[in-house]
This record gives structure tokens, C-alpha cells and sequence, in this order.
């Protein structure tokens, strides 16, 4: 049976993770989360940039399909990879709770919310972490987790950046401050620019049959005003290349700034990255995710 999986759904996650690096365990509510940690910090507190895969993905898989570590050795930052779940497997085929996506972890109630805040507390515990400079992204699955911990632990965090993902329209309103960096692909066949059903019927195979989501995605426009609305900015401005189309509130409530890149020939993948198989949507090179999310996140400390 042919099925189409919310950012990329691997059968096998074929990306290696970074030299020399271990899968480090955290209990949470009783059971063993893992992530991967990689510290290029030289070891004074860092920038850490937690990193949440997609649908089906991992931690290492996240880690070879951005190739993100590049740039955090470049930078002297903490990237830290989290691994979702799954009834069946711990290391491979995990989701995330969004609320309403995706599959096991959000049929089984998993609180994603709270491993993530305790990786955040035991990271920052350690000293390796700068308390004031933690971001998050992810892609697909992995972005609307990056929403949801936006809204749940902005007390948290200094910007997020949801990448190729979408909101579902009864995310809470609440006026605080968190910058936000938004990117979407304009060629998107599964969180489609106009939104609607999740191109994911279900997730099958070893893991049995299970509802990816319960409900569509709104179009993709509604982050950037969502998230205006959060930061109190009123006004924006539109700028087209021939690689991407760019809108950006600049007005916000304490110099915060939301902006959304739409990226042309750029369908359901991390642009700049690598695509986990040949089948799937192959990344434009032309726009780097990693550089403009770096740029952006670098620019703001809670």
C-alpha cells in the first residue's frame, strides 16, 4: 500500500548522528526519554537550539536531514535533538503530541510539553546552557510541536521557528513576547500552503493503524498573524525574491519581530537540508534554513 507521511515518514531512520555523540536519557513521568546532545560550547553556558524531528522521524535523523551541527560548531552552540514516541520502538517512527498530530503520541496523550521543559531544566542545570538564550525548531510534526511549545513554555524560550508545518485554529491567544521565525515550502504537497487535510491518511505497518490527525491545518498565513496577534504587532511588509516570498511584522510588543518565508520550488522538506530517501521532496539549495533561522534566533535573549 502507497502512503504519504507528514514530513517524510521513514521506515528506517538511515542518518548517523554526530561524531562521538551518545543517546543521553531523561525520565519523564516515569518513563525513559531520550535525545541526543552535541556541545560545541568550548564549555562555557551556550545558546542551546533544541531541534524536534518529523512524523516517523528521530533525533539522528533530524540531525542528518538539516545538517544543522555545522553550523552550531561554527557557532559554539548546544544542539540538542529530542526523540518523540511510539507504542512499539524508542529510536525510530516517533511522532509528537500537537494536540491534533500526530498518530500514537497524540492518540496516547503523550505530555511532550513536559519532557521538553524538564530537557530545558536539566540542560540549563548543567551549566552548559545560557538560561536566557534557548530556542526551538522543527519541521512538519516537528513545527507544530514548535508551536505548541511556543505557547506553552514562551516563559522559556527566546524565539521558535516552525518549519514546513501549519496551525489548527483553536490555539489560545495570549499577549506575551516571542519572536518568531516561520517556513513554509511553496510546493508543499502535505501541509499545503491553503491548508486543509493532512496529506496522511495513516501510519501503517509495525505500528498498526492509527490516525495521523483529527483535524485539517489552516493555511499557512495564519502563523505569521497568529503569532502577530500573541506579539501585539499591527502592520507588515511583504518582500519578493525569485527564491522566496518574505512577510515581516517589525512593530511588535518589545522589539520582537514574527516573520514568514514561503519558499518557492521547495515542497514538504528542509530547505538546504537533505532528503531522507530519493522518493521523497528534495530540498531546494537555494534558500538555507539553518543560516536564517541562526540569523534570526541570534538576534534575540529572554
Amino acid at each position: 500500500m502507497k502512503f504519504s507521511c507528514l514530513c517524510v515518514l521513514l521506515l528506517l531512520s538511515t542518518f548517523a548522528a554526530a561524531a562521538n555523540t551518545e543517546l543521553q536519557t531523561l525520565k519523564v513521568d516515569g518513563n525513559a526519554r531520550l535525545y541526543l546532545l552535541h556541545d560545541f560550547s568550548h564549555g562555557k553556558p551556550a545558546p542551546l537550539v533544541i531541534l524536534l524531528h518529523g512524523g516517523g522521524g528521530s533525533g539522528d535523523n533530524m540531525a542528518g536531514q538539516t545538517g544543522f551541527d555545522e553550523l552550531a560548531k561554527r557557532e559554539g552552540l548546544v544542539t540538542a535533538y529530542p526523540y518523540g514516541s511510539n507504542r512499539l520502538f524508542n529510536e525510530r517512527l516517533l511522532t509528537w503530541n500537537a494536540g491534533h498530530c500526530c498518530a500514537y503520541a497524540m492518540t496516547g496523550k503523550i505530555d511532550d510539553v513536559h519532557f521538553i521543559s524538564m530537557l530545558i531544566d536539566e540542560l540549563v542545570a548543567s551549566g552548559k546552557v545560557d538560561p536566557t538564550r534557548v530556542y526551538v525548531t522543527g519541521l512538519s510534526n516537528g513545527g507544530m510541536m514548535t508551536h505548541k511549545l511556543g505557547i506553552a513554555l514562551h516563559d522559556k524560550l527566546a524565539a521558535i521557528a516552525p518549519v514546513i508545518s501549519s496551525l489548527f485554529g483553536d490555539e489560545p491567544v495570549h499577549e506575551f513576547k516571542l519572536p518568531t521565525l516561520i517556513i513554509n515550502g511553496a510546493d508543499d504537497e502535505t501541509v499545503k500552503p491553503q491548508g486543509g487535510e493532512l496529506k496522511i491518511a495513516a501510519l501503517s505497518g509495525p505500528l498498526g493503524r492509527q490516525a495521523a490527525a483529527d483535524k485539517p491545518v489552516l493555511p499557512i498565513v495564519s502563523q505569521s498573524e497568529y503569532w502577530a496577534r500573541v506579539n501585539g504587532c499591527t502592520h507588515y511588509t511583504t518582500n519578493s525574491t525569485e527564491n522566496f516570498d518574505l512577510r515581516s511584522y517589525d512593530d511588535c510588543r518589545n522589539s520582537s519581530a514574527v516573520q514568514s518565508y514561503v519558499v518557492k520550488h521547495n515542497g514538504h522538506a528542509w530547505p538546504g537540508g537533505t532528503a531522507p530517501r530519493k522518493q521523497a521532496a528534495q530540498p531546494t539549495q537555494a534558500v538555507n534554513a539553518n543560516e536564517l533561522i541562526w540569523s534570526f534566533f541570534s538576534q534575540y535573549h529572554r
